[in-house]
């Protein structure tokens, strides 16, 4: 990784000329953010991370750029590489360079060495707290930088699948440090997943595609927050719904909600469009792509592309080429065409701009808070995954609820006595 030019600050990013553009992209965001601004504000004048170094492995977008700014507020000294190269803005990463002191490593549309080159430079000095997207900074520093684990105080997660993880490396005993599961707090996954997801996806799909979803069969595969935040705003937009899951709660709460639900097996015959949103691998196989009507649309707006097991596509296909930005026909041997997005990547921040900034203000307002609470250490955790307390969570709704302009109602004293008592009964 080199140097930037004219400035002291290690990073290496596409091209510092695009500061302008990143600026006002950054600035536009901030507009729709108020949660997270009352935040910085108090970071400035209480500088809650002053001396502290901060690793981050994070989406290169306008909204993250706005956490980074916080975090730099606070007193942090702060290196971020990308999580997804495909969602890296190039001209956000270099307004966090040029104009607040962030030392970014990524680039648009980078491999995956260059990925991993990232990490490597992220943690070239050894970092208090970490900010993860899919635990892979987490990953590579228990296993390529084992001796800098003892100076970890603690670090975020803010994914589903990322916190699986975790809590498979927990459950192993593998995981050295504290971790607080920004994902499942309520103002993050009730919303970012369901709202934002939802949103951007369809989104996403439609500047690919530009295709009416009015009339269509969706099929929706995984309905937990993300999955349900699809399926809602496809039917919302006229399609027909299918959900294909294998956990039976949320299977019936998917058939409640008004959906079809199918296996894979049977749901793969009937969809126009299908979007991935489970956290797991190969859930559209190669034998459900064999059974695919012609024409057939597919994407992935769960983690990593492993959700569709694109190899197998790929040997069932006799040609292959892009037809539009972000689509590429697969003709299998019977003449058959399916349709990929964004290789198979998170569709709402290839073709799309990813989650609004208006949704991602409470996200990243749980990350500020939880770097704060593990910065502070006032009641050190011990290793393993955490909840961010629910006080905070609250405080966050509230604070959002305000920025709206919003009052809600307040529990008089003779309410709270009678729910924290036993004896008056009903």
């Amino acid at each position: 990784m080199s140097e930037v030019p004219g400035l002291a600050l290690p990073a290496d990013v596409a091209d510092l000329r695009l500061t302008p553009d990143g600026v006002l992209r950054i600035d536009w965001a901030d507009l729709h953010m108020p949660v997270l601004r009352d935040l910085r504000r108090r970071f400035r004048e209480d500088k809650p991370l002053a001396g502290l170094r901060v690793a981050a492995c994070l989406h290169v977008t306008s909204e993250t750029a706005n956490l980074m700014r916080t975090l730099r507020e606070g007193g942090a000294d702060v290196a971020l590489c990308a999580s997804n190269s495909h969602s890296t803005r190039d001209d956000v990463a270099a307004a966090l360079v040029a104009e607040h002191g962030v030392s970014v490593f990524a680039r648009h549309g980078e491999d995956k060495e260059s990925f991993y080159r990232a990490i490597a430079a992220v943690l070239e000095r050894p970092p208090a707290l970490i900010l993860d997207d899919g635990a892979d900074l987490i990953s590579w520093i228990h296993t390529e930088r084992p001796e800098q684990l003892e100076g970890v105080r603690g670090a975020t997660e803010q994914t589903t699948t990322g916190v699986s993880r975790l809590r498979a490396m927990a459950k192993e005993g593998a995981l050295a440090f504290p971790v607080i599961a920004v994902n499942d707090s309520d103002t993050k996954h009730l919303f970012n997943n369901r709202y934002g997801t939802g949103q951007s996806t369809i989104d996403g799909i439609l500047r690919a595609t530009n295709v009416l979803l009015a009339g269509l069969t969706v099929v929706v595969v995984g309905y937990g927050w993300a999955g349900r935040g699809v399926a809602s705003r496809a039917a919302g937009l006229g399609a027909i719904v299918v959900v294909v899951e294998v956990e039976p709660v949320r299977a019936l709460e998917a058939l409640l909600d008004g959906h079809r639900v199918l296996p894979m097996s049977k749901a793969a015959p009937l969809g126009d469009l299908f979007v991935t949103a489970s956290g797991n691998k190969h859930v559209i196989r190669k034998k459900h792509f064999n059974s695919m009507k012609d024409g057939a649309i597919v994407c992935n707006c769960g983690h990593f592309e492993v959700e569709l097991d694109l190899p197998g596509l790929a040997e069932l296909a006799r040609e292959r080429r892009a037809v539009r930005p972000f689509v590429e026909e697969y003709r299998l041997l019977d003449g058959r065409r399916v349709y990929l997005l964004g290789e198979g990547r998170l569709i709402n921040f290839t073709a799309g701009e990813g989650h609004p900034a208006a949704v991602m203000d409470m996200s990243f307002a749980n990350q500020a808070l939880a770097v704060e609470l593990l910065a502070k250490g006032a009641a050190p955790l011990p290793p393993g995954v955490h909840q961010l307390p629910r006080d905070l969570d609250h405080a966050v709704a509230r604070l959002k609820l305000q920025s709206l302009g919003v009052e809600i109602e307040e529990l008089t004293g003779e309410q709270e006595e009678y729910l924290a008592s036993w004896e008056e009964g009903t």
